[in-house]
C-alpha cells in the first residue's frame, strides 16, 4: 500500500460516521478494569484490542444491530459469562458473537489472469545470480543472528474461512482457557474491523495468492520447523555447485547447528496412546531457545501464548531434515510409524481425535492429527488435521523406510498406507485447491509439498512403491496437482513467493519445462524488492486461524522457497539444454 493509500485510510478511520456502539463501548464497562473471576479476559482485551494504537482507529466503528438494546444485552452477558463463570458454557457464550460474524464478508485473495505470456525462460545465468543472491542471504542471516529467523504477524482481520460456524468449533474445541478467551475476543474484534474504514488499513489488497507480510509489529523467533526447512534450502544451495567454498563450509556449519537445534535443544519426551516413551519435537522450545525479544516475550504470557506442546509436523520435518543432513542421533532410529498411529483417524471415530474439524467437509479417514499430548496430557488447541502435515509423515517415512522396517511391519505399512489413501480422496474430490480444506497451509504450498513427498516417493525401489501404492494413488495425485499448478496458479498474476512454490512441486512432479517460463520471470524479475531486508518480501509461508488470522514466513523464509525452486527449475532447464 502507497503511504497516501495508508494515509487515507487512517483518515477515513479516524473520521467514520458511528452509527451503533463500537467494540469499547461494549468492552469497556465490562474488561478495562479487570473486574471478574477470570483475569486473564481483561488482561488479553487490554493489551491486544484496547491499546493505544488501535483504539483510535475503532473507536468511531459502530455496529447498527447494537443499537438494539436486547442484542446488546446478549452480547454483553455472554462476556459476562466468560469473564465470570468457574465453567463457562462456550457455546452459548459464542451465539452472539458467530450470529454477528456471519455478516462479515470476506473472500480469499482472487489473481486477475496474467496479462503477458513470455515465450523463453530467463537466461541461465539470471537464475543463477538470484540463486546466489538467497542462499548469501540465508547465511548472512545466521552469520547475523545464530540462526535464521522467522517473523510472525497478526492480521486481526482474521481469516475468511472463519465464520460463525467455524468460530463455534474452535471455541469449543480448544482446551486452554487463556486461547478460548483469545478466539473470543479476536473474532469479536473482527467484526468491528471489517465492518470499518479501517479494514482498508489493516488488510489492504495484495497482488497474488501469499500474502504480503507487512504488518509493522512482526515477532521475531525460532523453530526446529522452521530450522528444518532451512536445512533443507542450505542442502540444496551447496549441492547446486553454486556456492564458493567459502559459503559450503559455512552452510555445513549452519546445518549442523540448525540440526543440533531440532534433535536437542526442541527435544521433548512424551508417552504414546500405549504409554511407550517416545522422544519428539515441539514447536517452540523452552525459553530461551525461541530467541523471541523481552518485550514480545511478556506480550506473548499476557495474550495465553503461554504453554506450547510438541506437533507431528514439527517432528516429521526435523527428522527428515536431519535424516537428509546425514545425522546418526540415536533419537532418528525411533519408529515415528508406531507413534503416529495413535494419532490417526479411523472411520467413524473422528470425534475422540478432531476436536476443532473447520475443515469437516473432507473426509479425515487415514489422516494424522496435529498436535501431540505433553507428557502433563496437555493440549492447549485441541486438535485438528491439516493435509499438508499428513504428505511431511509420508515424506519423513519414505526417507527412513529400511531403518524403520516399515515394509517389513504391517501396522507400519498399514499406517502410511492409511494416509495415501487419504490424500488420494482429498485429490478426486478436489477439496486440495480449496483454502478451507486447509488449517496451517495454503493450497499453493500443499502442491509444492506433494511435489517434495513425491520425489521422496519416486527414489524408493520400484518394488517398495508397488507395495506402499498398489493403487497407483501418486501418480493419480500428481497429475491433479500438477493441474492446477499448470493450469490455474501460473496462468494468474503470481509473487515471488506463490512462484517459488510452482517451480518446487513443477520441479519435484517432472513438469515440461515449457511451464517454468512464467513463474521464473516472476521471481527474476521481482529480485531486489526486499531492499535491505533479503532478496524478496516476507510473505505468508503458514498461518494459524485461531485465535485470529497470525502469519508467519519472512524473507528469509522467502529467499529459502526461491532457492529451492529455482535449484529444480535450474535443474530441468539443464538437463534440456545438456
Amino acid at each position: 500500500m502507497a503511504f497516501h493509500e495508508m494515509t487515507g485510510a487512517a483518515c477515513r478511520a479516524l473520521t467514520a460516521r458511528k452509527d451503533g456502539p463500537s467494540l469499547y463501548d461494549v468492552c469497556d464497562p465490562l474488561l478495562l478494569n479487570g473486574a471478574g473471576g477470570d483475569r486473564h479476559l481483561a488482561q488479553f482485551y487490554r493489551t491486544a484490542l484496547a491499546n493505544p494504537g488501535l483504539r483510535p482507529l475503532l473507536r468511531r466503528t459502530g455496529l447498527i444491530e447494537l443499537n438494539d438494546t436486547s442484542k446488546l444485552g446478549a452480547l454483553r452477558e455472554a462476556l459476562v459469562r466468560a469473564r465470570d463463570d468457574e465453567t463457562p458454557d462456550w457455546a452459548a457464550i459464542g451465539q452472539p458473537v458467530a450470529d454477528l460474524l456471519d455478516t462479515v464478508k470476506l473472500h480469499h485473495p482472487r489473481p486477475k489472469p496474467s496479462a503477458q505470456v513470455e515465450a523463453a525462460a530467463p537466461k541461465l545465468a539470471d537464475i543463477e545470480r538470484v540463486i546466489r543472491a538467497c542462499g548469501a542471504h540465508l547465511l548472512r542471516s545466521f552469520g547475523k543472528n545464530g540462526f535464521i529467523p522467522a517473523y510472525a504477524a497478526f492480521n486481526l482481520i482474521g481469516d475468511p474461512d472463519m465464520r460463525g460456524r467455524e468460530f463455534l468449533m474452535a471455541l469449543t474445541g480448544l482446551d486452554a482457557r487463556g486461547y478460548k478467551n483469545s478466539t473470543l475476543l479476536f473474532n469479536l474484534a473482527r467484526i468491528f474491523i471489517a465492518r470499518s474504514p479501517a479494514r482498508e488499513l489493516i488488510n489492504p489488497p495484495w497482488k497474488g495468492i501469499a500474502e504480503p507480510m507487512w504488518q509493522p509489529m512482526q515477532i521475531r523467533h525460532r523453530s526446529a520447523y522452521y530450522d528444518a526447512f532451512y536445512i533443507e534450502s542450505l542442502l540444496g544451495f551447496i549441492e547446486s555447485g553454486l556456492a564458493s567454498t567459502e559459503e559450503t563450509s559455512a552452510a555445513k556449519r549452519a546445518i549442523s547447528a540448525m540440526a543440533d537445534f531440532c534433535l536437542g535443544a526442541s527435544r521433548e519426551q512424551v508417552r504414546g496412546v500405549d504409554g511407550t516413551a517416545f522422544d519428539v519435537v515441539t514447536a517452540i522450545a523452552p525459553a530461551p531457545h525461541p530467541r523471541f525479544s523481552r518485550f514480545f516475550a511478556e506480550i506473548k504470557e499476557k495474550l495465553g501464548f503461554g504453554l506450547y506442546v510438541p506437533d507431528c509436523d514439527t517432528t516429521a520435518c526435523a527428522f527428515s531434515a536431519a535424516t537428509q543432513a546425514g545425522l546418526e542421533d540415536p533419537l532418528l532410529d525411533q519408529p515415528l510409524p508406531d507413534f503416529y498411529r495413535g494419532y490417526q483417524v479411523k472411520a467413524g471415530a473422528n470425534a475422540p481425535k478432531v476436536t476443532v474439524p473447520i475443515n469437516d467437509h473432507i473426509d479425515y479417514d487415514g489422516g494424522i492429527v496435529t498436535w501431540i499430548d505433553n507428557i502433563n496430557g496437555d493440549r492447549p488447541y485441541g486438535n485438528d488435521l491439516d493435509p499438508t502435515l499428513n504428505l511431511d509423515v509420508l515424506e519423513v517415512s519414505f526417507r527412513n523406510l529400511s531403518r524403520w522396517k516399515i515394509l517389513e511391519t504391517p501396522e507400519r505399512l498399514d499406517l502410511l498406507r492409511g494416509i495415501v489413501t487419504f490424500q488420494k480422496n482429498l485429490a478426486a474430490s478436489g477439496a486440495f485447491t480449496n483454502p478451507r480444506s486447509h488449517i496451517y497451509y495454503l493450497p499453493e504450498l500443499y502442491c509444492a509439498y506433494f511435489g517434495r513427498c513425491y520425489a521422496a516417493f519416486m527414489a524408493l525401489p520400484a518394488e517398495a512403491r508397488a507395495t506402499i501404492d498398489p493403487d497407483g494413488a501418486f501418480e493419480f495425485i500428481r497429475e491433479r496437482v500438477l493441474a492446477y499448478v499448470r493450469d490455474d496458479l501460473i496462468t494468474h498474476e503470481m509473487n515471488p513467493f506463490d512462484a517459488a512454490l510452482a517451480l518446487v512441486a513443477l520441479g519435484h512432479l517432472v513438469a515440461e519445462v515449457s511451464h517454468f517460463t512464467a513463474p521464473l520471470h516472476c521471481i527474476v524479475h521481482h529480485l531486489g524488492e526486499g531492499g535491505r531486508h533479503g532478496p524478496f518480501k516476507a510473505y505468508e509461508w503458514n498461518k494459524m486461524k485461531t485465535p485470529t488470522r497470525i502469519l508467519v514466513g519472512g524473507p528469509e523464509a522467502t529467499s529459502a522457497f526461491v532457492l529451492m525452486g529455482l535449484s529444480l527449475a535450474r535443474a530441468a532447464l539443464t538437463r534440456v539444454q545438456g
